[in-house]
């Protein structure tokens, strides 16, 4: 009887801890629950330092705020892309039937070994395959692999296996866009970091080919990159890689019509950098780099004229959107009668202010300069924080600072670096974006800019994200002729990417054709073998 009742004191203690796990789980659920709607009901913002509203409500876009998962409201509820009518885009179907049977199409008759990599590197035959060849010397071999179907998170592929002394198989094995190397290939495939979640204005074909990218570079074919590219391109991508044809960079002085599609590329992604920088989604401190013919200063070709035009373009990008922008050139370095500025910049700060910004009473722009455009100097004397002045008028404080080509010098005290420094932090967290600037260090006397204290000023240097850059890519060790093609990143969080120069038949014009694609700056050897 004592037993009895010694389990029965047991057993009811028991189904009081179940009930209050139950309840506890219930509770939490419900607790999730309610966290996830006030999630999808809030987008948090954080404005710039001492400024409640430093980017005006027009242009602020609700970014889904997903942790680590990517949920259908990453992406448009419609498309109409590569068809004529628009039909509604779900989960599991981003692509219309059109866009999925041309890719699969393509992908199965011109990247069957790329695929074939995929299985070996992705898939649990991949694992199979490093165990059993592990004793008996490569006798499974993965011989081919077809897409059957695909979606925005997996492929499904169709794996033809060849183990020795047996008939081939056929396996059917999917794996994840965002999958790493399985079990047994992580010494001869190399992991790369996620791609970042898509947003809502991402479209669905770019993402999805970004990712494959991705998968690319893991196997180790990087070559592949700028076909997937263009496949994204012909079907209905956003034009993510997309060069304008016949701009006959070549020919100086540019088309005005060329001048200004740099123009607004650049004034574009400056303006998404800042509304992301004001999310809190990148870091305040960008760089832009646009370096075509007109634009290097290391060419006869450069026209000073053509940076101060893309200078005054996206400043006024800016102040569209109420935001005062303060546009900066250095000053005078140096010591004694060796003081002066770089040759690149002399009289740039005059004539900035001198140039038509179409702010005259009556104008477009009137009263654009002097209340959302102001100019002045690299230093931290130079940023305007609100405050009232002499004679009791309130002074608002700068949103973003636009340096124009900052840059060291030869000579003493020449180094632009302890300066640009100073005004990075009385900036705060305000977008401070540096224009084609040269921050190699210079030969200079008595031990500056050289070995003492360069890793701090290389580091500094790093800390700027590119938010813009279009170069030109030219034969090394040669003049500026021909060009061979382009490195560009069109967004601050779009990948890079190297187009490949190419003259049409009977000189009927030139087109840029995008040959690599990648998460980072790539190097010349990489460019140059998917030239090759």
């Amino acid at each position: 009887m004592a037993k009895m009742n010694h389990r029965t004191k047991d057993n009811a203690v028991g189904v009081f801890l179940i009930h209050l796990f139950a309840s506890t789980q219930c509770v939490c659920w419900m607790v999730g629950l309610q966290q996830q709607h006030s999630v999808a009901a809030f987008s948090p913002q954080r404005p710039f330092q001492n400024h409640p509203a430093a980017v005006s409500s027009n242009v602020l876009r609700t970014w889904p705020h997903s942790h680590g998962v990517r949920s259908s409201s990453d992406y448009p509820t419609k498309t109409n892309i590569f068809s004529s009518s628009e039909s509604v885009v779900t989960r599991e179907n981003v692509f219309d039937d059109k866009q999925k049977d041309f890719t699969m199409g393509y992908l199965n008759k011109h990247h069957g070994n790329l695929l074939a990599n995929f299985a070996s590197a992705f898939t649990e035959l991949g694992t199979i395959q490093s165990k059993k060849n592990a004793f008996t010397g490569g006798s499974y071999k993965i011989e081919d692999s077809t897409i059957v179907d695909f979606d925005q998170d997996s492929i499904t592929m169709d794996v033809t296996v060849q183990i020795r002394s047996k008939e081939p198989t056929t396996e059917r094995v999917t794996f994840p866009l965002d999958a790493y190397p399985v079990e047994g290939k992580q010494r001869q495939f190399k992991a790369q970091p996620l791609i970042p979640l898509a947003g809502e204005y991402v479209n669905p074909v770019d993402d999805f080919m970004r990712r494959v990218c991705r998968l690319c570079h893991i196997v180790g074919r990087p070559g592949d990159t700028g076909k997937i590219i263009q496949l994204g391109i012909q079907i209905g991508g956003a034009g993510v890689g997309d060069l304008k044809e016949n701009m006959y960079l070549n020919q100086v002085p540019h088309n005005r019509y060329v001048r200004k599609y740099f123009y607004d590329m650049a004034a574009n992604a400056t303006l998404d950098a800042v509304i992301q920088c004001s999310k809190g989604e990148l870091s305040n401190r960008m760089i832009m780099t646009a370096m075509f013919p007109e634009m290097n200063p290391q060419m006869d070709s450069y026209r000073i004229g053509t940076l101060l035009e893309l200078t005054r373009s996206v400043a006024i990008k800016l102040a569209e959107q109420n935001l005062r922008v303060r546009v900066c050139v250095q000053g005078s370095m140096g010591v004694g009668i060796f003081t002066g500025i770089p040759k690149t910049l002399s009289g740039v700060s005059t004539l900035l202010q001198r140039m038509d910004w179409q702010s005259e009473e009556g104008e477009e722009n009137e009263g654009l300069v002097g209340n959302f455009v102001n100019f002045g100097a690299v230093g931290k004397e130079h940023v305007v924080n609100a405050h009232i002045d002499s004679d009791g008028n309130p002074v608002e404080q700068d949103d973003v600072f636009l340096l124009v080509c900052p840059q060291n010098m030869l000579g003493l005290e020449c180094s632009i670096m302890p300066t640009l420094a100073e005004m990075v932090e009385a900036a705060g967290d305000r977008p401070i974006i540096i224009i084609n600037p040269d921050l190699v260090d210079k030969v200079s006397a008595q031990g500056q800019q050289s070995v003492r204290g360069r890793q701090d000023r290389l580091d500094f240097a790093a800390s700027f994200q590119t938010i813009f850059h279009f170069q030109n890519i030219y034969y090394s060790g040669t003049s500026y002729f021909p060009i061979l093609g382009a490195v560009t990143k069109f967004g601050p969080k779009l990948q890079w990417v190297a187009h490949q120069r190419r003259d049409r038949i009977n000189n009927d014009g030139e087109v840029y054709v995008p040959a690599l694609a990648s998460e980072s700056q790539p190097d010349g050897e990489l460019i140059m073998e998917a030239f090759n």
